[in-house]
């Protein structure tokens, strides 16, 4: 007799449903686990074994085979331990084998049959739930899958004897309840920042709009301040932001204790991190640091310090909010939709325009350092600000600075402004300014007259991109947006201009 248990296999953060087949026949005594299982998947089977026996239950001296179905699809992680333990409970006779039919299940057994936590339950759940049938998982992961909906029915088992006696009557096992971490009220304050009014200001644009940030400066001027501070003026995560977010967490298994945060991620990786670290990668292609602060911010300390090749495979997930992770065998998709905020000081000996510095190497110091840096990458970051040192006299006598609530309620207006113009403008998907394809900025960003023709002149001296033209229109929009004004006008067409200008060219302009 056959015993059959549905599991899913993750292909990015899609959980594709696999049909666990237990037979126990005549035979020499083993588990034989077939399907294209990957090494921690074949371990289960000790798993399995003393999990069922610490539980109560010995295997019969017979050969029990186990069917990973499609079998071509590869399957990876521990979490078919609980469905090839339920399938060998239901051939033992210790669960009825009819109620399996309507439940999908994952998770990791303990060698005294506790059932752990594992990664992917939420997609999993949202599954299931595609599915019409209920889920199965470990008791830790409980709240997370209780966000798949309030219909799916969810059971979240501590041990395979629960999961036994909820089966047989003996106990009934109640639904956990979704559940979001506490707001953290410790998170840095732009009130703590002295002076920087301009790295403020572009910090705030930045916010508003989704738009990409690059601070240059020398060291000690503030760029990871203002950068940390980033968090407490962004608005929390729409509800569909909020299961995309937690969708990848749980895939990487960053999700502690099941519980939901509505907080934007903030990623900040090391100048050593590599390209796989960053975009993902590696045996089973985790999902990388661009995908881990999908909906928020990564933030780039010591910019140049990365290695080319790592900086350059942004470009992609920059302009088309995706992550392709291609291997010979698979390919695989995360989604990439973030805010990259970069930090650099102008060259390698960091004091390069300093008064009263000068570097031993002259102007190639600065020129060789930025040029790590490729044009592409640079064309594609909307904002660049200069963040010159602060004095010891400057944090003395300057007044307290505005707080990050003040700041954070004009970012949360500007935002509702412009979530509900592209709602009108049958765009629900896009939600800043950042992200509005380019045939709809030109339509809601067109400047007035004095504005077009600063526009053009602008265009035609410093020879933007049709990239670089478009962004300059997206950042208009936002500093408009940030007025309330309906219209973009000049003023906003020429601030946008000077972030998107380099020190050297601005000053030649002036």
């Amino acid at each position: 007799m056959v015993t059959r248990v549905r599991t899913v296999a993750f292909q990015g953060i899609e959980a594709q449903p696999v049909d666990v087949q237990v037979m126990i026949s005549p035979g020499k005594m083993g588990i034989h686990i077939v399907g294209l299982p990957d090494k921690a998947v074949a371990e289960s089977r000790e798993r399995v074994q003393a999990a069922l026996h610490a539980s109560g239950l010995s295997l019969p001296p017979k050969k029990v085979t186990v069917n990973l179905a499609p079998a071509d699809l590869p399957k990876e992680g521990s979490h078919y331990d609980l469905p090839i333990a339920m399938g060998l409970m239901a051939g033992l006779g210790a669960i009825p084998a009819d109620v399996l039919e309507a439940y999908v299940a994952l998770g990791e057994l303990s060698l005294d049959g506790t059932i752990t936590h594992v990664a992917g339950v939420l997609p999993a759940a949202i599954s299931a739930n595609r599915q019409e049938r209920g889920l199965i998982c470990p008791a830790p992961c409980g709240p997370e899958a209780a966000w798949a909906g309030a219909q799916i029915d969810i059971l979240a088992p501590r041990s395979l004897i629960s999961l036994a006696n909820h089966f047989r009557g003996h106990q009934v096992l109640s639904r956990p309840e979704p559940c979001l971490q506490a707001h953290a009220t410790d998170l840095p304050d732009l009130g703590d920042i002295r002076g920087q009014e301009g790295a403020r200001r572009a910090l705030e644009i930045a916010a508003a709009g989704g738009h990409n940030l690059l601070m240059i400066g020398p060291p000690g001027a503030g760029k990871s301040m203002l950068a940390q501070r980033l968090p407490s003026i962004l608005p929390p995560l729409l509800p569909h932001e909020l299961l995309e977010v937690s969708m990848i967490a749980s895939v990487a298994g960053e999700l502690a204790g099941g519980r939901l945060t509505d907080r934007r991620p903030f990623r900040a990786p090391h100048h050593s991190a590599s390209m796989a670290a960053m975009v993902g990668g590696g045996i089973r292609a985790r999902p990388g640091e661009v995908s881990l602060a999908h909906r928020g911010v990564l933030f780039l300390d010591e910019f140049p310090e990365f290695a080319p090749q790592v900086l350059d495979s942004l470009r992609q997930p920059l302009e088309t909010a995706q992550c392709v992770i291609a291997r010979a065998n698979h390919r695989i998709s995360y989604p990439a939709q973030i805010q990259l905020i970069a930090a650099m000081n102008p060259c390698r000996c960091g004091m390069a325009g300093e008064p009263g510095h000068r570097c031993a190497r002259g102007p190639r110091c600065r020129q060789d350092y930025q040029a790590r840096i490729s044009g592409p990458l640079l064309d594609r970051i909307d904002l660049r600000v200069d963040v010159p040192a602060v004095s010891a006299a400057d944090l003395i006598h300057r007044p307290v600075a505005e707080s990050s609530a003040a700041v954070a309620l004009r970012v949360a207006r500007a935002r509702d402004l412009q979530r509900h113009r592209y709602e009108q403008m049958g765009a629900p998907a896009v939600t800043v300014n950042a992200h509005c394809p380019v045939a709809l900025i030109e339509e809601i960003s067109r400047p007035d007259k004095p504005g077009l023709m600063l526009l053009h002149q602008a265009a035609e001296q410093m020879r933007f991109s049709a990239r670089g033209y478009h962004r300059i229109l997206k950042v208009a929009r936002t500093l408009a947006d940030l007025e309330g004004s309906e219209a973009v006008g000049r003023i906003h067409v020429a601030e946008a201009i000077s972030y998107r200008m380099a020190q050297d060219a601005a000053n030649e302009a002036a």
